[in-house]
């Protein structure tokens, strides 16, 4: 059961994280490395640009008419035979869920990843009703055995090493203590899961899109996971967000050919697989869900969020995210992405996670899909702030930066000051108490003003 993401600031959190600075500096070297590998992938594709405009724009359209597209895409996934429900919220997902596990007589359930299901938190919800659950997907059960939540979207343990997870598994799984051979570990895990895949009752997977042409779904995978739970168990359940959605299968090779290289730097994914209908004997279901969309998508500013396909590109290349880890975030989704998103659940407890970028914008530009993040970034800055849910301190601190920045006078004198206390009293500086942007820093050395240089120098 994976522990509550409590609402601790985004900053205490990170410094939690850092404090282990030889893990902060792994953690930052092997995204970086993902990155890398996503330029790599996208420069062996000489259309790349011409790609990302066309899923952007195909993005665009369909969002422009989604309800149509929704319609369309239950009414075909009907004539295919799958049961199509929907959910407003997070709550009735997970209830809509429990019903059918519960007129099925259903014990034993296996997960692939889904962000969805993580979003609605329904791992905790089924145990809570005794359902046993499990994620299927390597990184999702080694954070699953460890009692905790996914800290990426795609690599959902990322901020655990070998070590971490030969430990994991000794206490968990029996394997042999410190042995941490990476082929030796995915055998125990295998060994570990075909158990459970044999064992199931009901399958749960995620959907990365949706075709609303012809009603099925595709689940994209490394680890085939997904299949394999699918072809076990007598009862598939997909849970689909409505923004999921595309128009027509001729779509899927453009978002196809994006997803792997911006996610891992793969041509593509391992799986890539299509569901259209139940196999003989089996229910099949898809759980609609908007838990929220329509607020983002009834919003100029942020309706472009929705475009998202979950890659975690921005996560890789975000040098706040690199640094602080996943866990700093506390919500289900971490990163860029997540701090767009997630003050549209809850404004107020996810107040902090809009400030906690550089506004760099590398985000935006590795978005396979040209989502404007570090723009919706900023914008929800100016909401967050207009509505009063910002810090204090932060307010009452632009409010004197405001002051000082407006008038020549006040800046120039404040910034004698300010250059004289760096020389004079250079402890003060260097407290964490009255400076805490010297917290992995290293203070530089007072110089003159660029006005106070261009007086003596102008000649």
């Amino acid at each position: 059961m994976h522990t509550n993401i409590s609402a601790t600031p985004h900053a205490k959190k990170a410094e939690v994280f850092l404090r282990d600075e030889p893990r902060a500096n792994w953690h930052d070297t092997a995204l970086w490395w993902v990155r890398q590998k996503r330029d790599n992938a996208a420069r062996t594709v000489p259309e790349w640009e011409q790609l990302r405009e066309a899923a952007s724009q195909i993005k665009n359209h369909t969002l422009s008419n989604l309800d149509e597209y929704l319609e369309e895409f239950e009414k075909n996934a009907q004539r295919n035979g799958v049961i199509v429900h929907w959910a407003i919220d997070a709550q009735e997902h997970n209830e809509i869920i429990l019903e059918i596990i519960r007129r099925n007589a259903v014990r034993k359930v296996v997960k692939s990843k889904s962000m969805l299901t993580e979003e609605c938190h329904l791992n905790e919800f089924l145990l809570e009703h005794e359902i046993e659950v499990t994620d299927t997907d390597l990184g999702e059960r080694i954070v699953q055995l460890r009692n905790e939540p996914p800290s990426h979207i795609v690599l959902p343990a990322i901020h655990l090493k070998k070590e971490d997870v030969s430990e994991t598994f000794y206490t968990h799984l029996g394997t042999d203590q410190g042995i941490v051979d990476p082929e030796y570990l995915t055998r125990a895990a295998r060994h570990h899961l075909r158990k459970k895949f044999l064992e199931c009752d009901l399958a749960i997977t995620g959907v990365n899109f949706a075709v609303a042409e012809t009603g099925g779904f595709v689940v994209c995978t490394n680890e085939g996971n997904a299949d394999l739970g699918v072809h076990c168990a007598r009862i598939h359940v997909a849970s689909m967000g409505i923004e999921k959605l595309i128009p027509k299968a001729e779509h899927l090779g453009v978002f196809l050919r994006l997803l792997a290289r911006s996610a891992t730097g793969q041509p593509i994914t391992t799986y890539s697989s299509h569901f259209h209908r139940p196999r003989d004997g089996q229910e099949m279901h898809v759980v609609i869900v908007d838990n929220r969309r329509s607020q983002l998508l009834e919003s100029p500013d942020f309706r472009s969020a929705l475009k998202c396909i979950r890659c975690g590109a921005c996560f890789n290349t975000c040098p706040v995210y690199r640094r602080s880890g996943g866990y700093s975030y506390h919500n289900a989704v971490a990163g860029p992405i997540g701090a767009i998103l997630a003050p549209n659940h809850n404004m107020a407890t996810n107040a902090d996670l809009p400030f906690a970028s550089t506004l760099c914008g590398s985000c935006s530009n590795v978005c396979p899909v040209k989502i404007d993040i570090h723009d919706q970034l900023w914008k929800w800055r100016q909401v967050i702030t207009q509505e009063g849910v910002s810090r204090s301190a932060k307010r009452i601190g632009m409010k004197v930066l405001s002051f000082i920045l407006s008038r020549p006078k006040v800046y120039r004198t404040g910034g004698k000051l300010m250059r004289r206390m760096m020389r004079r009293m250079p402890w003060l500086m260097k407290s964490n108490v009255f400076n805490p942007w010297y917290k992995q820093r290293e203070m530089p050395t007072p110089a003159l003003s660029f006005r106070e240089w261009y007086v003596r120098n102008r000649r």
